[in-house]
């Protein structure tokens, strides 16, 4: 019924009531996440559903993040789906296996934001229908009565990397495509760049981001370098001649650090 995540590594947000501009971002970005959620205001959300159903928008290249499963807004938001092609959901604050029973017809994306969400990572990676799950840092922190995800310098509260690092390892362990959360500070190009580099190096298969301006970013620090793909064609070229562990350019290469290479060669699209 489902598949893996095949999308690229830029995935912008758009207002779900803001249909006019779901085109541009399929445009701009690997893929546009619809968003009825945190987006659009409780007055604006009836509207929002009306947008969607008309849209219809293309399945290969639109997820829409629906509500919680705990609130009303959740049921208002699947029957909406069911009027559309869209095969792909991200479900805010998923917190239980049970919870998404609902969606189990599509492929979905589990948004680990809440303390309960996080501590159930890996009941929510073992579930069939799902292909990755996104952390996300301020509600995550909200959740707990805190009131920022980042210290005065910009990095990550301990939680919050403790947040970021859980859900990476469970995707990991089932097989699941994992989503880094967005860079709320839209002029922070460095930062981003940053934390994009770090997610990909670490194994995450895409960032979310919310607004244009941020994608060129994000695809720039998933892509490896031409050093890296240098040396990456070269250590498997190598390997194809040596049993076991061998040196080349006088590292130690044994299996791990062959999937290293194979890792940057699909970032490279090799």
């Amino acid at each position: 019924m489902t598949g893996a995540f095949d999308l690229g590594p830029a995935l912008l947000f758009v207002p779900g009531d803001r249909p006019e501009r779901l085109a541009k971002a399929r445009e701009r970005a690997d893929a546009a996440i619809l968003d009825l959620e945190d987006a659009v205001a409780p007055d604006a959300k009836e509207a929002a559903r009306a947008a969607l159903i008309a849209a219809d928008p293309d399945p290969d290249l639109v997820i829409v993040r629906v509500n919680a499963p705990a609130t009303p807004e959740f049921a208002r938001d699947l029957a909406a789906l069911a009027r559309t092609r869209v095969r792909r959901v991200m479900v805010a604050k998923a917190e239980s296996a049970a919870s998404l029973a609902p969606v189990d017809a599509y492929e979905v994306i589990a948004l680990c934001e809440t303390a309960r969400g996080v501590a159930a990572a890996e009941e929510l990676a073992a579930l069939p229908s799902v292909v990755a799950l996104m952390w996300g840092a301020e509600d995550l922190v909200a959740s707990m009565g805190g009131t920022s995800s980042r210290r005065d310098d910009g990095a990550y509260r301990d939680v919050a990397r403790l947040a970021r690092a859980r859900v990476l390892l469970a995707a990991g362990a089932f097989g699941k495509a994992a989503i880094d959360a967005v860079h709320v500070d839209i002029a922070d190009l460095d930062g981003l760049s940053s934390e994009a580099r770090d997610a990909a190096a670490s194994g995450f298969t895409a960032t979310a981001c919310i607004h244009p301006g941020q994608v060129a970013t994000i695809r720039a620090a998933y892509a490896p370098t031409p050093d890296q793909r240098t040396w990456a064609e070269g250590v498997l070229a190598a390997a194809a001649g040596e049993r076991g562990v061998f040196r080349y350019e006088g590292r130690m290469i044994d299996e791990p650090i062959l999937r290293h290479a194979r890792a940057l060669l699909r970032r490279a699209g090799a």
